[in-house]
């Protein structure tokens, strides 16, 4: 909110709106841990840990906030966590939030979800005719064929609405995606995709002395490699479901039960 006409007041607006369509400015640390990703990349990812600096913790929870605005006010935050910072042009451009789970569950295809929740026919009598009946006046249904045209990634997110289904039977996992996002004017841009294989690769802690250059190597796991089959899901919207789909290769992939 904001007063038009105060110039304090929309000058603080127009660096809000800026901070929120493309990411919170981010001049860089002198120590960051570097995922290590292809080399092709445009920006960097960075990951932060509880026990990191204050100023490293109070630019996460700057990014959270914001976050918050698309996913809806939560605890995405503890003790636990690990942060991936996507960079892109000193901003913030991607933040996805990771903790460690033991167990999750398949979620269920839509062949496989219980009939009682799947999509029904008009007619109460679940016949395919093409007339609807509303008390003594008959509707028509009419056949429009639309010329194909190419995959729209609004559809796809639409594709994945409703409620999701799990199964019952728990099977292992290592790491949870309690939230991912990434900044409006650059999504459709294989950033989400980048902080997944972020979460399996390995870092550099690179801390910066006058003379010497120290480098730790670590992952989510320390000492293996993340396998996708490990990772899972917390709650995902339409568009975490359409990530997951095109991320996984399949619709019927993990998801676990945050507390």
């Amino acid at each position: 909110m904001y007063v038009c006409g105060d110039e304090g007041d929309e000058k603080v607006h127009k660096e809000f709106h800026k901070d929120y369509t493309h990411g919170i400015q981010f001049k860089g640390w002198n120590n960051e841990r570097v995922v290590n990703l292809p080399s092709t990349m445009a920006g960097r990812v960075i990951l932060v840990l509880d026990g990191d600096p204050p100023a490293h913790k109070k630019k996460v929870q700057k990014v959270v906030e914001m976050m918050e605005m698309d996913l809806g006010s939560g605890c995405l935050i503890h003790k636990l966590y690990k942060v991936y910072l996507y960079i892109l042009h000193q901003r913030i451009a991607g933040c996805l939030i990771a903790e460690p789970i033991i167990v999750a569950y398949r979620v269920l295809s839509n062949s496989e979800a219980p009939k009682s929740i799947k999509g029904t026919n008009a007619n109460d009598n679940g016949s395919n005719s093409s007339t609807l009946q509303f008390g003594g006046i008959n509707f028509q249904r009419e056949a429009v064929k639309r010329a194909p045209s190419a995959i729209n990634p609004v559809a796809l997110e639409e594709k994945h609405t409703g409620a999701v289904f799990l199964a019952n039977e728990a099977v292992p996992a290592t790491c949870g995606i309690r939230a991912i996002w990434v900044a409006p004017s650059v999504r459709r841009k294989q950033i989400a995709s980048h902080l997944l294989d972020a979460v399996s690769s390995s870092t550099d802690l690179l801390i910066s002395f006058p003379i010497l250059l120290i480098f730790l190597r670590m992952s989510f796991c320390e000492g293996f490699v993340l396998k996708s089959s490990q990772l899972a899901f917390s709650d995902p919207t339409s568009s975490g479901m359409a990530l997951a789909c095109s991320y996984f290769d399949t619709s019927s992939f993990l998801a676990y039960k945050s507390d």
